[in-house]
């Protein structure tokens, strides 16, 4: 009998959001349940310093569990370095504390808040004083993939065509088009986040997970066991099938 394994997709800073789902992971599997979560644990939501406690309380207690790098987690653990770093992802009208990105939340969960006249300096020694070293030993120790038979879970997606050793880790963590797009099967069920979806969607060769957490909507779990996929609700498993 094949064991299941459990996926979360993007969190978002929403702690609240976690525990419920992470209830019906439990009711469905135990709490020895294999799950992995596809990153993005902060921004945009109130609490991202208690997701993070959260997923290393349980990693303390020796749950099997794996937390993926989203491109959001490596923004806040960028910015955490002693000279700030930029993503070379993001747009040049873009950075990690604009109002779009949730930077600012991220911050605020660990007690830091600031108005228009602060200097990014002030901000900066602030967030390292303020953020545990644990948690930023945990950010930088995050995977980007992880390979379980003949799935392969990322937070973003991967590069068509392109072998899983030559994946980028840009691409791991932040790719769209090239990957949303691609109609052909790849070597793997991908199962990701980072692009909302209204619900969670199998798409033949993907399954999106991200339900739009990071704007007010919900977090999602799902199931997969040999070739089928579920996805958790509190009343149980409801099948999720390729769309046509």
């Amino acid at each position: 009998m094949t064991t299941p394994i459990y996926a979360i997709g993007d969190i978002h800073g929403h702690l609240d959001k976690l525990e419920a789902v992470m209830e019906t992971v439990i009711e469905d599997g135990g709490p020895e349940a294999e799950v992995v979560f596809l990153g993005d644990l902060v921004d945009r939501g109130p609490d991202s310093k208690g997701v993070i406690d959260f997923v290393l309380n349980g990693l303390k207690q020796g749950r099997n569990w794996t937390i993926l790098t989203g491109n959001h987690d490596r923004m806040f653990r960028y910015f955490l370095e002693p000279s700030p770093r930029l993503d070379m992802r993001l747009r040049p009208d873009l950075y990690w504390l604009h109002e779009r990105l949730g930077g600012r939340e991220t911050l605020a969960s660990y007690g830091i808040n600031f108005d228009a006249d602060a200097r990014l300096s002030e901000i900066h020694a602030a967030a390292r004083a303020a953020v545990p070293a644990e948690h930023v030993t945990f950010l930088t120790q995050l995977p980007y993939a992880k390979l379980h038979g003949n799935l392969l879970f990322v937070h973003a997606g991967i590069r068509p065509e392109v072998a899983l050793a030559d994946q980028s880790d840009d691409d791991l963590c932040w790719i769209r088009d090239e990957f949303l797009t691609y109609p052909h099967p790849h070597p793997w069920l991908v199962v990701h986040g980072h692009t909302p979806v209204d619900r969670p969607t199998h798409f033949g060769n993907r399954v999106d997970l991200d339900t739009g957490a990071g704007y007010g909507q919900a977090v999602t779990a799902a199931v997969f066991e040999g070739t089928s996929v579920w996805q958790l609700t509190p009343e149980g498993r409801q099948p999720l099938v390729p769309v046509s």
